[in-house]
């Protein structure tokens, strides 16, 4: 597995080395010791797995008491995946990050606790898997405006993006609780 910290260095885009023959591929998706090395000390306790239509946005989330780091991926399709770094104290509050995740280029971004997350479908479909180091919580979670224009995220949108209820009523960065 090949680790890049990315702009945001905490946030890790993470390239698994394929191996392919006319049979199909294997490879790698995690392995603890390498990741706890490149990522840190993080456990994972729940994992998800959904299916979008192209145009779907879903995000900005993040849970405030319950953060959660995730490791994503996609399994199918394309999709723009950014993360928003949401810890006041840090020196890049406010950045984010976006990086094309695909079913070719396998890749996988670690998005640590502290940080919002979403991600736009690009594809027909786009199956979406993640790891998760703390469990759901309904009542802590939080969605962050994906057009707010101070954070002025770069979205490839084609069109108009289709959100759900929930993250129309996206707070801006300045009315969202972050972490202290």
């Amino acid at each position: 597995m090949k680790y890049q910290p990315l702009a945001i260095a905490d946030v890790v885009l993470m390239t698994p080395q394929v191996f392919g023959d006319e049979r199909g591929f294997f490879m790698e998706t995690f392995r603890q010791n390498e990741f706890e090395a490149h990522c840190g000390n993080y456990s994972f306790v729940q994992d998800n797995h959904s299916k979008s239509r192209r145009g779907i946005l879903r995000g900005l989330h993040y849970q405030l008491k319950q953060p959660q780091g995730k490791l994503v991926r996609v399994t199918q399709g394309r999709v723009f995946d950014v993360a928003v770094d949401l810890r006041r104290d840090s020196p890049t509050f406010g950045d984010w990050v976006g990086v094309e995740l695909n079913d070719e280029n396998r890749q996988m971004l670690w998005v640590p606790p502290g940080f919002a997350h979403g991600f736009y479908v690009l594809s027909e479909t786009a199956e979406f898997s993640y790891k998760c180091t703390d469990y759901y919580a309904p009542d802590d979670e939080y969605s962050l405006r994906f057009d707010d224009p101070t954070l002025a995220i770069k979205w490839p949108f084609d069109g108009e993006p289709q959100l759900s209820d929930k993250d129309r009523r996206g707070l801006a960065l300045a009315d969202c609780p972050t972490y202290d």
